[in-house]
């Protein structure tokens, strides 16, 4: 979405061109590819560290992670429904209060500090295990340090990352996509090859989840290993395997983020975001968990754990050579798709502390944009500073990162959860989507799967508390350094805050002309004008009918000159651009998210409006104005003002359709210039019997509709011109009078 402030037409003494933090919508494909860089990437991974902690049944812990992740999901489509910009901290705080908003959002903030680098270091492990098979079948004497080369590469792809968000989404968005077309090739080839095997070999399943078959690691039982409650009740050993499993449900919350970018329909198109990924994160993260299971030796598998499709590839059936290839394939694409989880993880924390900075929590300082790409550059900065530090911290360790994760994403889901279930009783209104599973008793809604969704993710927050020792201890310590911080700043900002800082931040420069080439639009455009906040409803009627892959649409703002005399009075940098201005634009931006569709705003200096509105169309080369009904002049004298203005518009003058709504969405339509009438149907049906009746007079010379026409016109304009112009100009007053109240009000 840009946003500029450009040329005023005729007279203007200043110009501004204004950018913001810009939004270029997305495909539900490319929304879904960013969240699978994050949810997918935990195949590499997620498998393998479940069935450290919790033996054999882990696969289908992972599966059944999998089936709670499109609960969640569908919690947050339905959270999106009410709030575009509706992650976690907008939700929690419209629930709750702002108290908890902050804890849920330090959480939050945790979870995506650690999936860059848990992403990274994964990326890291396969590729320098790839790199040290090479050395050995190249009989080099030395091998690379696993867990130091896997964090020196995961540095690597965090700063590469960092500079891709920093130039925009739409950047980071396309290399998302073309990682997500090589995964699926491998994923492909793998499920074949995979199920070829079991095929030629057998195949057993995993054996299901009870305390017979639960085998817990030393360290995965926590403070709840010195009880006897995980091997004495079924239920408290499934909650320990999910719990030890949620790494394979990352992504969640990126997508609430991406929500804003999502072009339109767009509820529609996160809906089928959502089911993609869920489609996606079924066949590939379970089905490896299942895949490395059934297929590497019970005796050789824990040798895998840092690696596992890499060892899966090495069991497969078929020839030793090719085997090698798909795992050096397995390696490369691993490595590409983790380190686009190293993205996902970047565009989320933009995106949330970009939601906290609004709202005043952190300084607006924060979310001042880049000067050359318009992102939030300083908020990108921080997180990728974090991320950097926590990898440093772990020295490429992922069982130390893999275990201290869970405690941020479990924590913000149920927070989110929690909030979607207040919110259905502190805001009963209708949803464009609710989370399936309701009931209605007398007068009372029931959320039961709401209900269901947020109690098994509080339990799993409870289950993680007390074995995870590494994630409460980590996870807490953040969360109340984050909160801690997230409270000064908020008191720091509320005493030097201005009525801007929760408005969109803009960088203003100096600017020349309205044309097409400096606003970046194509001929051919709608010109909106707009007076303030509350005269936008012209806008959504515009964007609900454009298609912006066809046209694009211009939202023009005019800030008047005083005439003095023969002089105009030059507005100031801060009269061309005032708070008015911003109130504007931030409404705008926020209508345009609303509907998933690009806008390009405008103000400029003028004295008059319709000489304005009409050169700036005719600078822009737009096909249509459009504008909202003006509180001072009927639409017809509306009307009649711009038609003299496009009169005395310099040659060519342009064919333009004036378009003024009304608040209750009712439109007049005008045509300023030479046009072709709109004929109705009685209208047409007259000229068709006269056509007829003459036809057969006029006979053998041929005659058609627009020769009618033509000698009609002709012949009134000789009586205008002759001394019947006044008996005339009578006739058509009464004319008009007898069909005044059947003219249809929305076409003139």
């Amino acid at each position: 979405m840009n946003s500029r402030v450009a040329a005023a037409p005729a007279g203007a003494q200043r110009v501004l061109i204004a950018s913001t933090a810009m939004l270029a919508f997305i495909s539900f494909w490319r929304a879904a590819a960013i969240v699978l860089n994050d949810m997918g990437s935990s195949a590499f991974y997620a498998g393998a560290i479940a069935e450290h902690f919790v033996g054999k049944t882990a696969p289908w812990f992972i599966l059944a992670i999998m089936v709670l992740s499109y609960a969640v999901r569908s919690m947050y489509i339905e959270s999106c429904s009410m709030f575009v910009r509706g992650g976690v901290y907008r939700v929690v705080k419209e629930a709750m209060g702002t108290t908890l908003a902050k804890f849920s959002v330090s959480a939050l903030m945790f979870d995506y500090i650690l999936t860059g680098p848990i992403s990274g270091v994964s990326a890291g492990l396969y590729l320098t295990g790839l790199l040290n098979e090479l050395l050995v079948y190249f009989h080099f004497s030395f091998v690379l340090p696993m867990n130091y080369t896997a964090a020196f590469f995961a540095i690597l792809v965090t700063i590469y990352f960092w500079w891709e968000n920093i130039k925009g989404i739409p950047e980071s968005s396309e290399k998302a996509l073309r990682i997500m077309y090589v995964t699926t090739v491998m994923v492909v080839l793998m499920i074949a090859w995979a199920g070829y095997t079991l095929w030629v070999r057998g195949a057993h399943l995993p054996p299901l989840p009870r305390l017979s078959t639960i085998v817990y690691a030393d360290d995965a039982l926590g403070w709840l290993k010195f009880t006897s409650l995980p091997y004495t009740f079924g239920l408290i050993g499934i909650l320990i395997g999910l719990g030890h499993s949620v790494l394979a449900m990352s992504g969640e919350e990126t997508m609430a983020q991406v929500y804003r970018e999502i072009e339109h329909p767009k509820l529609k198109n996160l809906e089928k975001a959502g089911f993609l990924i869920f489609v996606y994160s079924i066949i590939f993260t379970a089905g490896v968990a299942f895949f490395v299971v059934m297929i590497i030796p019970d005796a050789v598998r824990k040798d895998f754990f840092d690696n596992p499709i890499g060892g899966l590839a090495m069991y497969l059936a078929g020839p030793l050579y090719l085997r090698l290839a798909f795992r050096a394939f397995i390696a490369v694409v691993g490595t590409l798709m983790l380190a686009g989880a190293v993205n996902t993880a970047i565009v989320g924390s933009n995106g949330v502390l970009n939601r906290v900075s609004e709202d005043g929590i952190l300084p607006h300082w924060f979310r001042h944009p880049h000067r050359r790409f318009g992102t939030s550059h300083r908020i990108l900065n921080l997180v990728v500073i974090l991320q950097l530090f926590t990898i440093i911290l772990s020295r490429g360790d992922i069982f130390v990162l893999g275990e201290a994760y869970a405690f941020g994403v479990m924590w913000s889901f149920a927070m989110k959860g929690l909030a979607v279930l207040v919110l259905r009783f502190k805001q009963p209104g209708v949803r464009e989507f609710r989370v399936p599973l309701n009931f209605k008793i007398g007068k009372v809604d029931l959320p039961i799967g709401l209900g269901l969704i947020t109690l098994t993710l509080v339990a799993l927050c409870l289950i993680n508390l007390f074995t995870k020792q590494v994630a409460t201890l980590s996870g807490v310590s953040f969360t109340l350094i984050f909160f801690a911080i997230f409270s000064i700043t908020e008191r720091a900002s509320k005493k030097t805050a201005t009525e801007h800082a929760e408005l969109d931040q803009f960088n203003l420069e100096a600017g020349e002309n309205l044309t097409p080439e400096t606003l970046g639009v194509r001929p051919g455009n709608v010109l909106a004008m707009v007076r303030n906040t509350n005269t936008l409803y012209n806008l959504g009627a515009v964007l609900d009918r454009t298609d912006p892959h066809k046209q694009d649409v211009v939202l023009l703002h005019l800030r008047f000159l005083q005439n003095t005399g023969a002089s105009e009075y030059e507005l100031t940098h801060d009269q061309l651009f005032s708070l008015e201005e911003q109130k504007l634009f931030t409404r705008a931006l926020e209508i345009a998210e609303k509907k998933g569709k690009t806008i390009h705003l405008a103000v400029a200096a003028a004295t008059d409006k319709w000489d304005a509105i009409l050169r700036a169309a005719q600078s822009l080369k737009s096909t249509a104005v459009v504008l909202g009904a003006s509180p001072n002049n009927p639409v017809i004298e509306e009307a009649r003002i711009a038609g003299l203005a496009w009169e005395r518009l310099p040659e060519p003058r342009p064919l333009l359709t004036l378009q003024i709504y009304f608040p209750s969405g009712q439109e007049h339509v005008f045509y300023l210039g030479p046009h072709a009438p709109h004929l109705t149907p009685n209208e047409v049906d007259l000229l068709h019997g006269i056509w007829l009746e003459l036809s057969s007079e006029v006979a053998p010379d041929e005659i058609h509709h627009h020769d009618i026409i033509h000698f009609a016109l002709e012949e009134l304009q000789q009586e205008l011109d002759d001394s019947r112009r006044k008996e005339v100009v009578n006739r058509l007053k009464e004319h008009l009078q007898g069909i005044k109240s059947r003219r249809a009000p929305a076409l003139r």
